[in-house]
């Protein structure tokens, strides 16, 4: 069991090292196989002594080898996440197919979540494929749902991000949720299923009120400048996968 702990969080180290380079170049419409990663700002190659998850960037004190110019703290932020929900899910369903499949969902998750906080945009090459490999995992026994349900989740998400974002522009005359939100919680709902939905979208709007609204006060810049609801959905999808049964409880006792 120690040594499956070990090898689920150095896994998700790496993996997260490889979607740094997703959360790059998707958004750039680039290649994530090639050509290998070099300095954004120099152009120099970065040897694998360097690209070593989290431990090259606190050697290199977050800057870059030739040019010394400043390393985000996205780098090691998303290696380090994706590490912990590595490590969360091989505690909480072991190794399976569900475990395997569930990694693809979350990775899908936190390269959404960082480009949509950065670019504020959801790629549909992520989002769309995302909805056919979670009808494809409701076909799975372990996975906990049915195709039927997974296929509602889509419907059900998807309409009603639509349904609300539509009233919200003519009631306001502003945008509402983004056709990538809409996109997203059909994802997380395929994967999910329609029940979990109420539960994550509430998490979502409570999360993303109190951030954001602290956010503003900060920024200082006004209700008109537009925060990311990507981020807050992939969070509420992550709460409700790891503590859904503590979540229904709570609900249930509370309406009793």
């Amino acid at each position: 069991m120690t040594v499956g702990v070990v090898f689920a969080f150095v896994f998700g180290l790496v993996l997260g090292s490889f979607l740094n380079v997703c959360i790059y170049r998707v958004p750039l419409s680039k290649s994530i196989v090639r050509p290998p990663s070099r300095c954004p700002q120099c152009g120099a190659g970065i040897p694998f002594y360097d690209n070593i998850p989290v431990i090259s960037y606190l050697l290199l004190l977050g800057r870059c080898r030739h040019c010394r110019t400043r390393i985000s703290p996205r780098y090691p932020l998303v290696e380090f996440i994706t590490g912990l929900l590595s490590l969360a899910l091989f505690i909480e369903f072991g190794l399976s197919v569900k475990t395997i499949f569930l990694f693809l969902f979350t990775a899908a998750l936190i390269v959404i979540a960082f480009i949509d906080l950065q670019h504020k945009i959801i790629p549909d090459v992520i989002s769309l494929p995302g909805i056919l490999l979670g009808l494809a995992f409701s076909f799975f026994p372990s996975s906990g749902i049915s195709p039927v349900d997974a296929l509602i989740g889509v419907v059900g998400g998807g309409g009603f991000l639509y349904l609300v974002g539509t009233a919200f522009e003519k009631v306001t005359g502003r945008e509402g949720m983004g056709g990538g939100d809409v996109k997203l919680l059909a994802m997380i709902g395929a994967w999910m299923g329609w029940k979990a939905l109420p539960f994550i979208v509430l998490i979502s709007s409570l999360s993303g009120a109190v951030i954001g609204g602290i956010s503003l006060v900060i920024s200082r810049q006004g209700v008109r400048s537009r925060i990311p609801f990507g981020p807050f959905l992939a969070l509420g999808a992550f709460v409700f996968l790891f503590f859904e049964n503590e979540i229904v409880l709570w609900f249930y006792h509370m309406g009793r």
